[in-house]
């Protein structure tokens, strides 16, 4: 009995050694590559139908957090959506004024110490980075900290792309070390991160300050390699073709996506075309076996916080950088403005956090960063993105009017609100329309129904205004005068 009670001093002790009143809370960031909103088991996305996939990890953050059913990545000016993601994380700026922060090299803001990273130093912070930067600034200049940076994505090999061809043997294997990727170096990446968290974690328990951890997984963005274990979990026999599989999308070259071959965006080549339901399923397979060694790291990184007696003084975010199609609308990629790839996780988890709560306000995956500023009291002046804290304390219904999305200078342009979505294409003139309240797959196009054009000319008035908001300059009024009347 007395060796418990000891015990049980000694953990008391341990986690009020640093936690006084007066200090702010840890935070961790925990960023994912391409991780869509249904890769998620505790987290299922209403009318998706049942993910076959198994995150015993990120389950527990959702049944410990906060979760954020509707986040959305607000686009990108160029194919590598994973820089624009990050570049408006980082800045707080919405999409075409983070462009424009990039093509000045990000040096006024840096110069005025406004990245998020100088903010949490500006407020007390010891600020921490490893993983995955691919913002266009040296990431040593903002970090107290910085460890195995990574660039955009592990390298690849020809092998991994159009496959597996229908009658053809497939040479490329996940868990092939001689292919390089994420193999490069001796060890996982995604492994190697997590020895970082830990190692970072344990000295951190002993320091008088906060820390900020900003963990940026590659995974699970391809090439999708994983240890075999983890992929002969997903029989491929078990695996489901996505409801809104299709072999082709009709708009391929007016989205912006090149022509369906070789020639065509990088990630629409990793598949054959047209898609077949194989192919689909195999792709399927071996993105759920990196999502699953993912999520066995982020429990990694849950366990140490746990052993360091910091759980309870520390709060943690999980969200992506943009989802990915994978066969959804005969797409592969995530350069589009459907549901599937512009939704992301967000989970949210900490001290004073609903636990097991969810919240289906719409958000962006960038309010990450105002959320964190919030929670440390830090400089928010400037910042686009807002906190979810107030929709965290049910204090506010919406966080946004509406949802604006946009890819390319003029290739993509959306809008969700209220029920509805729409999506224009400025080279072909085209326009859809889905009622996504009740066509959640997106499969049912209204726009050509002559009932629908009040709402179409509604969200078209809505777009324009956004637009203002995120330094659109884009002419829509005189691509889609029916629209503007």
């Amino acid at each position: 009995m007395k060796s418990l009670v000891r015990l049980l001093l000694f953990t008391l002790l341990a986690v009020s050694a640093h936690a006084g009143p007066d200090r702010k809370p840890n935070i961790i960031l925990v960023l994912t590559d391409d991780q869509a909103a249904d890769t998620i088991a505790a987290a299922q996305i209403r009318g998706a139908g049942p993910t076959d996939i198994q995150t015993p990890n990120m389950d527990r953050l959702v049944r410990s957090g906060t979760l954020f059913s509707h986040a959305y990545n607000m686009g990108a000016w160029n194919g590598a959506v994973c820089i624009a993601s990050r570049s408006m994380l980082n800045t707080g700026r919405f999409v075409w004024h983070s462009q424009a922060a990039e093509n000045d090299h990000y040096k006024t803001l840096v110069g005025g110490g406004r990245m998020w990273s100088q903010r949490m130093k500006s407020a007390g912070y010891e600020t921490y980075m490893s993983g995955k930067w691919h913002v266009e600034t040296p990431v040593g200049k903002l970090f107290d900290h910085t460890s195995h940076v990574r660039q955009g994505m592990p390298a690849t090999v020809p092998s991994a792309y159009n496959r597996p061809a229908d009658g053809k043997p497939d040479t490329w294997l996940p868990w092939d070390e001689s292919n390089g990727g994420y193999w490069a170096g001796g060890k996982h990446w995604s492994e190697v991160l997590a020895d970082d968290a830990e190692s970072f974690i344990r000295q951190a328990a002993d320091s008088d300050k906060p820390f900020f951890m900003y963990l940026a997984f590659n995974a699970p963005h391809d090439p999708r390699q994983s240890p075999r274990e983890f992929v002969e979990r997903y029989p491929l026999d078990k695996i489901r073709v996505p409801g809104n599989f299709l072999p082709s999308n009709p708009h391929h070259v007016a989205m912006g996506l090149g022509p369906m071959g070789p020639k065509g965006m990088r990630d629409e080549t990793l598949a054959p075309f047209p898609r077949t339901e194989i192919a689909i399923k195999t792709h399927r397979r071996e993105y759920y076996a990196l999502v699953t060694h993912l999520d066995v790291q982020i429990g990694r990184i849950l366990d140490a916080l746990e052993k360091a007696h910091l759980t309870e003084t520390t709060y943690v975010i999980l969200t992506s950088d943009h989802g990915l199609a994978l066969g959804r609308h005969g797409l592969m990629g995530k350069q589009s403005m459907y549901e599937h790839s512009v939704r992301v996780p967000f989970i949210l988890r900490g001290p004073g956090i609903p636990r097991g709560e969810s919240r289906d306000t719409r958000i962006y995956m960038q309010d990450a960063m105002a959320t964190v500023l919030d929670l440390a009291g830090a400089d928010g002046a400037g910042i686009d993105f807002r906190s979810v804290m107030p929709l965290v304390r049910k204090e506010r219904a919406e966080q946004y009017d509406a949802i604006y999305g946009a890819f390319e200078a003029k290739s993509q342009r959306a809008i969700t609100m209220g029920d509805h979505k729409l999506i224009l294409y400025p080279s072909s003139r085209t326009v859809l329309l889905f009622d996504v309240a009740k066509d959640p797959l997106e499969m049912r196009d209204l726009s050509a129904d002559p009932a629908t054009l009040g709402i179409r000319r509604a969200l078209f008035a809505g777009l324009r205004k956004l637009q203002k908001q995120a330094g659109d300059t884009l002419d829509l009024a005189g691509l889609f005068p029916g629209l503007a009347e």
